[in-house]
């Protein structure tokens, strides 16, 4: 996943004519996520800007995602990243951004694209009446959350809708041409999901000199239950998946130094200067990773101690990363999303833990935006989901079903 960052890039052609959908998603005291997408109705565009003021005084941009942003005063510039800067006409991308506000949180009525008013039907959306009684949420920063899919997963069956059938062969065909052990590797999150009989071991590396209070650390437990859960949530019920849920539990903390733990209770082991690849690491004894045959007897506590993958949490690291051994965002990204609807980038890294694969440098048919497909989406869309059941639908045999 890349990293976003405060510096705007040149544009290309000027526009002739867009459409800017602005979208409040969340919204608390003090702070709000907006989704912002954009049309090109004119010709194609190799690079964009995309401009607005904001109306009230003390809203400003204070992170961002799919796009490089400044702001200046009320104004704001967001200038297209290398990956979405091709644009043709009739085309939409969509970016977004946390936000703060001070007295009220209007939303932008005029933007501008290259320098060319939008005036093709401008959608601003508002979100939560805007007021210094508003609900109270942390003022760190949040990550983007969009609405959930209104179709409930199948019951039984490969039924994918028609839109999708092709994009999904194109995926499947792509996975079976890149990836030669594709159907041979042994330790997908499907392995480990079955392996535990439905349940998932966590150890967190915390590669921080923060400290954490005890009420933080079931903070960040019950944080990364609930964003596991909607990956899990897309197979309850589908094509003989046999777990309606898959709990996850934390079993370990790896640290530096153990004074960076505020807590004295025995809830979680401790691992001190383990260190492994610059970073704390629980037990090796332990983890999954390192005995794939389930062997866990040198394992200080036992079996049921076991951890099957790491939250590597890493001061000033942005973007992500994900795979057979776990997720590694940053731990600033991780403690500031804990009441986020959707952890965007850590759900990212979980798709690559269950097989999915990157969209870097191609796209399936019809499909623009999706949370695989880094920085275009911020929620589990639908092609997500039926990517991960057709991998399921590959490998289900491998556990008889």
């Amino acid at each position: 996943m890349a990293a976003w960052s405060l510096v705007a890039t040149p544009a290309g052609a000027a526009a002739s004519g867009c459409r800017v959908a602005y979208t409040v998603a969340s919204q608390w005291g003090g702070g709000f996520t907006a989704n912002v997408a954009i049309t090109n109705l004119g010709d194609p565009l190799t690079a964009w800007t995309l401009k607005w003021t904001f109306p009230a005084a003390g809203q400003a941009v204070t992170q961002g995602w799919s796009a490089t942003y400044t702001q200046s005063g009320s104004q704001v510039t967001a200038a297209s990243m290398s990956y979405n800067g091709s644009l043709g006409t009739s085309a939409t991308t969509s970016i977004g951004f946390n936000g703060a506000w001070t007295t009220s949180n209007p939303v932008p009525t005029a933007f501008t694209l290259n320098g060319v008013a939008c005036t093709g039907t401008t959608t601003p959306t508002g979100g939560p009446s805007a007021s210094a009684s508003a609900s109270p949420r942390p003022s760190a920063s949040v990550s983007p959350s969009s609405s959930p899919s209104a179709s409930p997963p199948p019951t039984s069956g490969w039924n994918p809708p028609s839109n999708l059938v092709t994009p999904l062969n194109e995926v499947r065909a792509h996975y079976q041409s890149t990836y030669p052990n594709l159907l041979t590797f042994r330790n997908y999150g499907w392995d480990q999901v079955m392996a535990g009989g439905g349940r998932i071991n966590y150890c967190v590396r915390w590669d921080s000199s923060a400290r954490v209070s005890a009420a933080l650390r079931d903070q960040i437990h019950a944080a990364l239950a609930r964003q596991w859960k909607k990956w899990m949530d897309v197979m309850a019920g589908h094509n003989g998946w046999p777990y309606a849920e898959v709990p996850i539990k934390v079993v370990g903390w790896a640290v530096r130094d153990r004074a960076t733990l505020e807590w004295t209770d025995s809830s979680v082991d401790v691992y001190v200067n383990d260190i492994r690849e610059n970073a704390p690491q629980c037990s090796e004894p332990c983890g999954r990773f390192f005995h794939q045959d389930g062997n866990y007897s040198g394992c200080p506590g036992g079996a049921s101690h076991h951890y099957d993958m790491s939250l590597w949490l890493t001061s000033g690291f942005g973007g992500g990363a994900g795979g057979d051994w776990g997720q590694r965002v940053g731990s600033e990204y991780f403690t500031g999303a804990l009441n986020a609807e959707n952890m965007h980038i850590y759900l990212h890294e979980v798709g690559h833990t269950f097989g999915l694969d990157d969209f870097y440098d191609w796209t399936p048919t019809g499909q623009c935006c999706f949370l695989m497909k880094a920085g275009s989406a911020s929620s589990i869309t639908e092609f997500d989901k039926w990517m991960l059941r057709d991998f399921w639908r590959l490998l289900k045999s491998r556990w008889g079903y």
